[in-house]
């Protein structure tokens, strides 16, 4: 199977939107309420407001792709809104990465985590930081293999009104 790489583009604003919402159901089906689900999906992953993300230069989506077609995504974007002890360093938020589940184990997420850790090394990141829900351990345990380790940080990350508590993650480059 190969996988390819491209940065999404306002033309890409259905199928981002689309992958989106459907990764995230995906991941976090059953940990709400499916009103809490339905509206948070509404919310954050709508094709208006997933268009003017994609409008913002200071927004990075990119796409890995099987066969011309998106089968998971990453978002990375220089944010310390989330974290304002991160000022103290040059910092990259990778605030998404999600892969379709009949991709699951097939190369997909180590191909976007490698890219992101690529491009904030060449971009004088010092340091690479994440938040994943506290019982993702799956997620966790990815992480863990590209050296991100427990900030003891963590932020409030609820879905509707299901409240829920992410845990910060960081990974120094240097």
């Amino acid at each position: 199977m190969q996988i390819s790489l491209r940065r999404a583009t306002t033309q890409d604003v259905k199928a981002l939107a689309a992958i989106a919402a459907t990764t995230f159901y995906d991941t976090f089906t059953g940990t709400c309420t499916e009103a809490d689900m339905q509206q948070f999906l509404y919310e954050y992953y709508n094709e208006e407001l997933v268009q003017k993300e994609l409008e913002d230069d200071s927004y990075g989506f990119y796409f890995a792709e099987v066969d011309n077609l998106p089968v998971g995504y990453l978002l990375i974007k220089e944010d310390y809104k989330g974290l304002p002890l991160m000022q103290q360093w040059k910092a990259l938020q990778l605030k998404r990465i999600y892969i379709l589940k009949q991709y699951h184990g097939k190369g997909v997420a180590q191909a976007l985590m490698n890219f992101a850790i690529e491009f904030a090394q060449q971009q004088a990141y010092e340091v690479l930081w994440l938040g994943v829900w506290e019982h993702n351990h799956r997620a966790q345990s990815f992480y863990a293999k590209y050296g991100f380790k427990n900030s003891g940080y963590t932020q409030d990350f609820p879905i509707g009104n299901t409240p829920q508590t992410d845990i910060w993650l960081w990974k120094f480059l240097n």
